[in-house]
């Protein structure tokens, strides 16, 4: 295992440990060696991420359609770029295949770019009133706060999914990485920073086997 396989939470745009300091392994599940070392996080650490968010909240949802539909199509090319860190990160957290692992990322960048054009579609609309001389509107804003739980078994492309859709009508993110794949999982988030979406827009909280359901129930 090398340091690059070394999992971090990402919160506020920062590198950080558990405040708890604790780490947990992934292991191949065909050589059984260690594919990643990844952060336990506890409540205090997901709390930590929320907040984060939650303070990134404002900026993100009066970012206009144009800017968020700009930065995510930069995402979806910073995802393309990965391919090979997450073909590697895939074949050896859960034993895919070569050939799955790259459909998971050719699906994964055109979800991003999907989610792109989905920014100038998010539209209000008028309704009907009751009240003679009046106009009644229905107008869309973002619900704040998104928290995306993402599986193992097509990780890419699943969280990838719990992500773009309510980054491009403007909520903040935090996405809990599944135990079985962190690095993979983590490389998603890397992107997003990378296409330079604005700290604590994207955070990524990941956790040991024995805690999964404990903190985010919370």
């Amino acid at each position: 295992m090398q340091r690059n396989d070394a999992v971090f939470l990402r919160i506020a745009g920062e590198e950080r440990p558990a405040a708890e300091g604790q780490w947990f392994e992934r292991r191949n599940p065909v050589t059984g060696e260690v594919a990643t070392r990844a952060v336990a996080a506890k409540a205090a650490d997901a709390r930590e991420a929320a907040e984060a968010a939650a303070r990134a909240l404002p900026g993100w949802a009066e970012t206009g359609p144009g800017a968020r539909r700009l930065l995510l199509l930069k995402a979806a090319d910073a995802v393309a770029a990965k391919a090979g860190e997450f073909v590697a990160a895939m074949m050896e957290e859960t034993g895919a295949t070569e050939s799955w692992a790259r459909f998971n990322v050719m699906l994964a960048a055109g979800m991003l770019r999907e989610a792109a054009a989905l920014t100038t579609q998010v539209a209000g609309e008028v309704i009907p009133s009751d009240k003679p001389g009046c106009l009644s509107m229905a107008i869309r804003e973002p619900a704040g706060v998104v928290l995306g739980i993402a599986p193992w078994n097509a990780p890419v492309i699943l969280a990838t999914r719990a992500v773009a859709t309510p980054l491009a009508c403007g909520n903040t993110v935090v996405l809990k990485a599944s135990e079985t794949c962190p690095r993979t999982h983590a490389l998603i988030i890397r992107a997003l920073e990378e296409a330079g979406l604005p700290a604590g827009t994207v955070n990524l909280v990941t956790n040991a086997p024995e805690d999964a359901g404990r903190w985010s129930a919370r």
